[in-house]
């Protein structure tokens, strides 16, 4: 489980977001990351009997992203984020493109996978297998308890146009102009300090990860 202490740390950091108070609570933030690295352990022991592509030798110390914010090029100088955002890639080790992602922040906790906002080429992949093989997605997005977990698919950004290569007509339109390719589950505070919380979270992963493989197929 996720300790309330960590998420005390993270409502106090979105409060006190500044250098001074960082490093006089370093070991507050180094508890905490132990915390979530200790948790992302055990979920990718239960998630590797849910999806054989996540690398047995994948270290979870790598799947917990930096706190730290790239301010260079942003209005908002704050210099740390106010959560921590774990990414399990479902094949190999490199982070983004298809995964799963937990975000664990007080009051905003969620574990959510898929493809979020796809590259020029990988997008056009995934068009094309749409354009393909639609049925095989919407049996997967279209599933009682995806739509439980999930929502409606289809509720993502989308184009305001029609992709240049298809036709407006064209049946499956409405997922041709997704922008990306998610499903996301909200989390409370009280789920996630639960002792059943890695459990709750790995199921969550299972209903993600049919949408997974079609993912890799249509990139492979």
């Amino acid at each position: 489980m996720i300790y309330q202490e960590s998420l005390d740390f993270l409502k106090d950091l979105a409060q006190n977001n500044n250098r001074e108070w960082f490093l006089a609570n370093k070991e507050r933030y180094d508890k905490a990351r132990e915390n979530v690295i200790d948790f992302v352990g055990q979920l990718l022991a239960i998630l590797r009997k849910v999806d054989p592509g996540i690398e047995e030798t994948l270290d979870p110390k790598k799947c917990v992203m930096r706190i730290y914010r790239d301010i260079r090029f942003r209005k908002d100088k704050t210099p740390y984020k106010n959560n921590f955002g774990v990414s399990i890639p479902s094949s190999g080790s490199k982070s983004g493109g298809v995964e799963y992602y937990l975000q664990i922040q007080p009051g905003n906790s969620f574990i959510g996978g898929g493809y979020w906002m796809p590259e020029a080429p990988h997008l056009k992949k995934i068009r094309q297998e749409i354009d393909y093989n639609a049925a095989d997605l919407r049996k997967i997005i279209d599933e009682k308890d995806f739509i439980k977990l999930f929502g409606d698919f289809k509720q993502q950004e989308q184009l305001k146009s029609v992709p240049r290569e298809y036709d407006a007509e064209n049946e499956n339109i409405d997922l041709l102009k997704l922008k990306s390719f998610v499903g996301w589950h909200k989390i409370t505070d009280k789920e996630i300090t639960g002792k059943n919380a890695v459990q709750q979270i790995a199921d969550a992963c299972s209903k993600i990860y049919p949408l997974n493989v079609f993912l890799k197929n249509a990139l492979a």
